[in-house]
């Protein structure tokens, strides 16, 4: 009879029901080994006193403090049984800040007799405040000192060692709450099966698993700690790199078929009536691209770039070398607006090439059509017969593209644009669609550090374009504090007319719609604000004041997801048209839109968007002959994080760098936290940003097992770790962040 291996132990068995469904559901463990990856946060010493200060408002904190004042008051009260009521308050100190637990009716009792001054112990609850004062109501608590008091005493001996660690915790269970069931799970590890090779493991000096786990959990000092950290960082990196140099490994074992572009085909009369060169970067990825295509294994590479340097550009030369090469290619865009945007563009770009089968059409055209949800049923039907016929060489299309309905007469290469909007399962299911694998060509306009390339898309070749085309503007960006200084709003206003008056255009960018159907209270809102609780700012109050007020008489037009997709269109085509002097927008307009004669643009309530997204919305100005101006207008206070990461953002136009301070301030978690769905576990000791040498040696380490061993049959832990990572089904489905 096989017996279950200590790891894999559900935890209802070793620490009883009650408990393990507390930690399935709040912390998402199940097994003995689940428990044992649940790693501190930090860890406290002993013989110091936490900092009480800058404790986050409304957020589950746990401390380690002394009693420094206990006061029982009484108050009458209709509710107690004796008409009078108690409430206890104790300060607790930390040597440099102090802050307030207060304890009422029944449960005064117990904290009473056990929370005198200078009792020592870790405290848990949620920050709150009271009479302008911080404090925890009702918070969990545990003794750390008293060895009169069996409980007390029993305590510091399960806190055995210098350091206390803190954990991730919830209200429904507390940081030693936490530990405690990890001293009881502790022994298993020593039955923790090591992923890594005992060769990569020695070479690089890293403590064994178990040893890693143990101290973790339970150092006795700093260096306990960094070795285990060490150790766990490369278990993280290398497991997650070997599951992604194991999809490429497979991708690269697909037929697919070579597409060569003919000498004087579409491609070569495409390029000829270019208004412009290329430059120098656009044609190294562009070489890099067509080198993929010619060979019988399907092409997977990242084209991520600036944004404005000419990734579409770079991505229609390889839709029409396919097409010479008698296939077709299919655009997948995350929105309409974009996905019309992009047919639009391509059309004018091409121009008489894009009439395949039309009076005027060039000899060597072919036909691109558009496949969206929302079209009308007689185009729809017209679509998918262009393209089960072949006579459509190019089709842009939305999510509508991956229906079973749409079919292919020889589907060549897919482009998915804005990549981390769409999951693997969705691109996937549009590679299926060819009689073999199509090649496919992946673009984000969002610049990715080096290491969340290798981290997110590690499964891709990666072709980065840090060029900006010739005739590109330079974008001014300031940040407008309207609270503190509201007489810059107004001049905001006039800088926009001034624009208009020159015969240019501008956008105006707010949070949220504003229609009846908006809920303020679901508004989102950014932690620094929550305190004025002001909705965000909506595009249809803001145009309707800008129109009667500041920006009257100037043709002022809204554009929000919400719409009509005709009426979005045709918003669209007056002011790429010129005819709209000013669009207020929702962040619709954020990727793909491309009007040159748009100067300025305001974001309101900037600070409401992230680092990158600012980025993108400020590419869309300065696509011209003439400088581009972006204004970003906040309420946020100076020294606040918010107005730090807009002044990040006004100070440069460099999107790699502003991606880097992204990620160092959203921390990991909500960057990657798409990127392995169908994994049990995020990283939680690997950081993207501070390991990038970790993450680079882990994913050359993982290629050359991979390669030697693709099944990994002379690795039976690392086999198990993947499994632990990813259930097998999903494994191709490594989820994009």
């Amino acid at each position: 009879m096989d017996l279950v291996p200590a790891l894999e132990e559900p935890l209802k068995k070793v620490l009883g029901p009650p408990t393990a469904k507390v930690m399935a559901e709040h912390l998402g463990l199940h097994t003995v080994g689940d428990l044992l990856h649940h790693y501190p946060r930090r860890y406290e010493e002993r013989g110091q006193l936490t900092h009480l200060a800058d404790l986050p408002m409304d957020e589950h904190v746990t401390v380690v403090a002394q009693v420094a004042d206990a006061r029982l008051h009484t108050f009458a009260s209709s509710k107690a049984p004796r008409g009078k009521g108690q409430r206890l308050e104790v300060t607790i100190t930390d040597g440099s800040g102090r802050l307030q637990l207060v304890f009422f009716g029944n449960g005064v009792h117990k904290p009473h007799k056990e929370l005198l001054p200078g009792t020592r112990a870790m405290f848990a609850g949620k920050v709150s405040v009271f009479n302008r004062r911080l404090q925890l109501a009702h918070p969990a608590y545990e003794l750390l000192r008293g060895a009169d008091d069996d409980q007390a005493a029993e305590t510091v001996e399960t806190w055995a060692g210098a350091l206390i660690p803190i954990y991730p915790a919830t209200a429904k269970l507390e940081s030693w709450k936490i530990g405690k069931a990890i001293q009881t799970v502790l022994p298993s590890a020593q039955e923790a099966v090591d992923p890594l090779p005992d060769t990569l493991r020695e070479g690089r000096g890293l403590v064994p698993l178990p040893e890693a786990l143990l101290k973790i959990h339970r150092p006795h000092t700093k260096a306990d700690i960094e070795d285990a950290r060490s150790r766990l960082k490369w278990d993280e990196a290398f497991v997650l790199q070997v599951a992604l140099a194991r999809r490429r490994h497979a991708d690269a074992q697909l037929p697919a078929v070579a597409r060569r572009p003919s000498p004087d085909g579409l491609l070569t009369a495409f390029d000829d009536r270019l208004p412009f060169t290329l430059t120098q970067g656009q044609q190294k990825v562009s070489k890099e691209i067509f080198d993929d295509l010619a060979t019988e294994h399907p092409m997977h590479r990242l084209l991520q770039g600036e944004v404005g340097s000419g990734k579409t550009l770079v991505a229609l030369r390889a839709m029409l070398a396919v097409v010479d090469a008698g296939g077709q290619a299919a655009m997948l865009a995350p929105t309409e607006v974009l996905a019309q945007q992009h047919h639009r563009s391509v059309v004018e770009m091409m121009g008489e090439l894009a009439e395949g089968g039309m009076l005027g059409g060039a000899e060597q055209a072919t036909k691109v059509v558009l496949l969206t949800g929302s079209m009308g049923a007689a185009a729809r039907r017209q679509a998918l017969l262009d393209l089960v016929t072949g006579e459509a060489g190019i089709v842009i299309g939305t999510h509508a593209l991956i229906e079973d309905k749409v079919q292919f007469h020889d589907l060549g290469l897919v482009v998915v644009d804005e990549q981390h909007r769409f999951g693997v399962e969705q691109r996937d299911a549009l590679r299926g669609k060819g009689k073999q694998p199509p090649h496919l060509l992946v673009m984000t306009a969002t610049p990715i550090p080096r290491t969340v390339a290798m981290t997110v898309f590690g499964d891709l070749e990666t072709s980065v374009l840090d060029q900006l085309p010739a005739g590109r503007s330079p974008i001014a960006s300031h940040v407008v504090p309207a609270a503190d200084k509201p007489h810059f709003l107004a001049r905001t206003w006039e800088r926009v007319r001034e624009e208009v008056g020159n015969g240019h255009q501008a956008y105006v960018v707010c949070p949220r719609i504003g229609d009846e159907e908006d809920d303020p209270k679901k508004a989102k809102k950014s932690p620094e604000d929550e305190a004025e609780k002001r909705p965000p700012l909506a595009v249809l109050d803001v145009a309707d004041q800008l129109s009667k007020g500041p920006l009257s008489g100037i043709e002022v037009e809204v554009l929000h997801g919400r719409m009509h997709p005709d009426d979005k269109d045709a918003v669209m085509r007056r002011f790429a048209a010129g005819e709209t002097g000013v669009l207020v927008a929702t962040t619709v307009i954020e990727v793909g839109v491309n009007v040159p004669n748009a100067t300025a643009m305001v974001i309101m309530d900037a600070d409401r968007f992230g680092v990158s997204q600012l980025h993108q919305l400020r590419g869309r100005v300065g696509r011209g002959s003439a400088a581009g101006l972006c204004l970003l207008v906040t309420e946020m206070p100076e020294a606040s994080a918010a107005r730090q990461r807009l002044n990040a953002v006004a100070s440069t136009l460099d999107g790699f760098e502003l991606s880097r301070i992204d990620l160092e301030q959203r921390r990991e978690g909500d960057v990657l936290g798409q990127a392995q769905s169908g994994a049990r576990t995020s990283l939680k000791v690997l950081a993207v940003i501070e390991d990038e040498e970790i993450i680079a040696e882990a994913r050359e380490e993982a290629a050359a097992i991979v390669a030697a061993d693709p099944e990994l049959t002379g690795l039976p832990g690392l086999r198990t770790a993947l499994d632990a990572l990813l259930d097998e089904e999903r494994e191709q489905y490594l989820e994009k962040g």
